[in-house]
């Protein structure tokens, strides 16, 4: 079959091209998916070109350098979700923190920007010259801003369920204990340990305690585990469920809240400084 000239393909090539990635539900994509799915006669030279007239004309939206959504401007597209934007801008990566936060249903605030963790180094554009966000870099897509915090293995593994958004997206994220163990452990993340007070006041009904602790255990770090138990303890916690945290045994204290002066009053028993108070 005579291919023509990139110059010489018209939107209706590039609108057949969505087309068939939406069928084939491929509503994140990549430059080699379009290429395998590119339509009769459209050569593969041809296919960044057809791509680039789609999001000049609003139809589909460019992530990153070969990475495009699709939108429901087009028969067959669909908007994608952000949580599904973000674990595809990278991967692998979770949904995390304040979006997990709110999505759980813990908390009443709205977040302003998508959070997610992933095991592996991120270069968000903003840190090729670019200005971050309240402080932190973020990656600004489809016109939202994305956040991704960098952890360990062991620690990205830990607690990961996968949701269905609808019919067509299926994402990893935190769940409920997880995230909940996040509020004592990167307590920065929420503005402050108080958030995690409040969680657990709130919604300690909601939570699986016993899978909480199981968490803080595994996740290896006494301070986490004893920032939890004292929080565990303020709000009624059983004394079962506190058995595991109190056995494990530290040899210094360690602040209530890490993001604030270590001055306050000194708890023995939990080797806590509740420095809450302190400026």
């Amino acid at each position: 079959m005579h291919e023509r000239p990139t110059g010489e393909y018209g939107l209706s090539a590039g609108i057949a091209l969505a087309g068939n990635l939406a069928d084939a539900g491929r509503y994140v994509f990549t430059t080699d998916d379009a290429v395998e799915l590119r339509p009769p006669g459209v050569r593969p030279a041809a296919v960044s070109r057809l791509l680039k007239s789609l999001a000049d004309a609003g139809w589909i939206i460019r992530l990153r350098r070969g990475l495009y959504a699709g939108t429901g401007k087009l028969p067959g597209g669909v908007d994608v979700p952000p949580f599904a934007i973000a674990t595809s801008l990278v991967k692998p990566s979770a949904i995390a923190h304040l979006s997990a936060l709110a999505h759980h249903g813990l908390t009443d605030q709205i977040p302003r920007v998508v959070s997610a963790i992933t095991p592996r180094k991120v270069v968000v554009p903003s840190m090729r010259g670019g200005q971050p966000l309240e402080g932190a870099h973020v990656w600004h897509a489809a016109g939202l801003d994305f956040r991704y915090v960098v952890v360990v293995p062991e620690h990205f593994d830990l607690g990961l369920e996968m949701i269905w958004l609808d019919e067509r997206f299926r994402v990893p994220i935190t769940d409920r204990e997880r995230t909940v163990l996040d509020l004592f452990a990167l307590p920065r993340l929420f503005g402050g340990v108080g958030e995690g007070m409040t969680v657990l006041e709130q919604c300690r009904e909601d939570i699986d305690l016993a899978k909480l602790v199981a968490y803080a255990l595994r996740y290896g770090s006494v301070a986490v585990v004893k920032r939890l138990g004292w929080a565990l303890e303020a709000v009624d916690a059983s004394p079962a469920v506190l058995a595991p945290l109190r056995e494990l045994r530290s040899s210094s204290y360690s602040p209530l809240d890490p993001g604030r002066i270590r001055r306050g009053r000194y708890d023995r028993d939990w080797m806590i400084i509740d420095n809450r108070a302190e400026d």
